[in-house]
């Protein structure tokens, strides 16, 4: 009996995939790891790898929406005895001349595999060469090489991109050494060497590769690299048989131009066709992005009459001088995450925001008393940021509901204060969180947020660093912002917006005296919040501010 291929656990949210495209068709020879179809989601597209050798059996079709763990296909076969049998290979491939070489076309599986790593042997019908390069290359490399695969990084990650390789191809390295960094739509991790020997890569930088898939090979000793000679000579003899058509097709994919099912649907509504449109996606493939920023070609003017040709050289305008560069940057993960969860808090909360002011003028006093002595002591600074995670948390615990989430039908009520900080970071915004703030001295608080902060700019902040606040500061004030509208950090249900202080006049006893004021905003969640806690909330962080020796008290 085959082994079952089940559609796996993709993501915490996501309980449905379509089958994009099939990569392996059915009957064909698989190896273990190899990628045999593109799944997509809601949220992103995911590679499918065979879980054994052998042969591949096809149970959904193209374009089907399935559900997680429904089984989509099954492994049958001696994978090992059907692509180890020269002689046996042969025989169907001189058999069937006609067959599409599109369709995974070598007609030697083993030839197909070695593609990438021991020379360029696709194109190659005579069996016995693959099989011989293998073992030169390891007969040269002095040792098994180390496939390293990208490594499960968190729990709702399923792709990361090679930021950047921090060792050349054909560099020495050593086990333990850091050899590339990895950007996620969430962070930025470090990948260590697996072995000692000679990196050969297998990915680019800026490429986009999933969970589980070889990024990198360490072979072993220095002389790795010539591994690769005697696999190069071999093809020589099959450059001028009919086989080198289809590997002269390779660079042009199958996937080239097509588009994925949702894409498809979008481009028809568009009434563009794919044709006209540039894919992103593997090998070309047109992705939903692609699809939504596609734009409908104006038709082609008519021709005009004979003696109108010179209408439009006197009616040209004057060319624009100086410079005219554009460049074109490829959207990091982090900033398209921070885009779309933007987007989706907009369109899925009754997101609406209250303003109010606050006198800074007594806590400016306290700090200007106080700074010096509590830096000798603490050895952090003392700044706004530990007074107003202090009164958030003063406030959290008097109206609950702005410190609780909606989890579908229910309402979930946090009696802790995790305060999400926004840093700005070199890579995009992020929210490292201060576990616990309402247990935290005033110089907790700073060193917390000093630790923090540093780790961002360091972009070394974890996954579990970011995740899990029940509420949100952002400071726009340090950038000159006088007054905004934070967007809610989902799935929190409010977030607290300071502003720059600016000396104002304001009526203060009877008398107008100028006084360093600064706007709040709360941005809140309607479905939860009611119109009188939000007010009141942001009055009571009012009323803390302004009386900072309540804070001290508790009252």
């Amino acid at each position: 009996m085959g082994l079952e291929i089940k559609i796996p656990a993709v993501g915490e949210s996501i309980t449905e995939v379509t089958i994009a495209k099939w990569l392996k068709a059915d009957g064909d020879t698989v190896k273990r790891d190899e990628v045999i179809a593109e799944l997509e989601s809601d949220k992103a597209t995911f590679e499918l790898p065979a879980e054994a050798d052998g042969v591949l059996k096809i149970r959904v079709a193209e374009g089907e929406t399935i559900g997680i763990g429904t089984v989509i296909a099954d492994i049958g076969g001696d994978g090992a005895a059907s692509n180890g049998a020269a002689p046996a290979a042969a025989a169907p491939a001189a058999a069937a001349p006609a067959a599409d070489p599109i369709s995974k076309g070598e007609e030697n599986p083993q030839a197909s595999n070695q593609s990438g790593y021991g020379g360029s042997q696709a194109g190659s019908a005579d069996t016995a060469t693959p099989a011989a390069a293998p073992a030169a290359g390891e007969a040269a490399s002095g040792g098994a090489s180390v496939e390293m695969k990208i490594p499960a990084v968190g729990e709702s990650i399923t792709e990361v991109t090679v930021a950047k390789w921090l060792k050349e191809d054909g560099a020495q390295v050593q086990r333990d050494e850091i050899i590339a960094e990895l950007e996620s739509d969430k962070a930025t991790f470090e990948l260590p060497a697996e072995g000692t020997g000679t990196l050969r890569h297998a990915a680019k930088e800026g490429e986009t590769i999933g969970i589980g898939a070889t990024i990198a090979r360490i072979e072993g000793g220095s002389g790795a690299s010539a591994a690769p000679a005697p696999a190069a000579s071999a093809p020589a003899p099959a450059q001028n048989a009919p086989a080198a058509a289809p590997a002269a097709s390779a660079s042009t994919s199958y996937a080239t131009g097509t588009p994925s099912p949702a894409a498809g649907k979008i481009l028809g509504e568009k009434g563009i066709n794919p044709n006209e449109v540039q894919g992103s996606g593997r090998d070309g493939r047109i992705t939903k992005e692609d699809a939504q920023n596609a734009q409908v070609k104006p038709a082609a003017p008519a021709p005009a009459a004979a003696p109108a040709k010179a209408a439009p050289a006197q009616q040209a305008a004057p060319a624009a001088s100086g410079n005219r560069n554009v460049r074109r940057e490829r959207m990091s993960n982090l900033r398209k995450t921070v885009a779309r969860r933007l987007v989706s808090v907009k369109n899925e909360t009754a997101m609406l925001t209250t303003f109010n002011e606050v006198n800074m003028q007594p806590i400016m006093d306290l700090r200007n008393k106080f700074k010096d002595k509590f830096k000798e002591k603490h050895s952090v600074g003392l700044g706004f940021m530990s007074f107003f995670t202090k009164a958030v948390c003063v406030a959290l615990k008097e109206w609950p509901a702005v410190n609780a989430q909606i989890d579908g039908t229910d309402i979930v009520y946090n009696d802790f204060c995790d305060i999400s900080i926004a840093v700005s970071a070199p890579k995009g915004l992020v929210v490292p969180v201060i576990r616990n703030a309402e247990e935290l001295s005033f110089d907790g608080i700073e060193k917390e947020i000093q630790r923090l902060a540093g780790l961002a700019r360091d972009n070394k902040l974890t996954i579990e660093q970011m995740t899990g606040g029940t509420f949100t500061i952002t400071n726009g004030g340090v950038f000159g912002s006088m007054m905004s509208t934070p967007i809610i950090n989902a799935p929190q249900s409010a977030i607290l917006g300071m502003h720059n202080i600016v000396q104002r006049p304001i009526a203060e006893n009877g008398q107008v005296v100028i006084r360093p004021m600064m706007y709040l905003a709360l941005s809140y969640d309607h479905r939860i919040i009611d119109g009188r806690e939000s007010v009141s909330f942001l009055v009571r962080v009012k009323e803390l501010l302004e009386d900072p020796t309540r804070l001290l008290l508790g009252v």
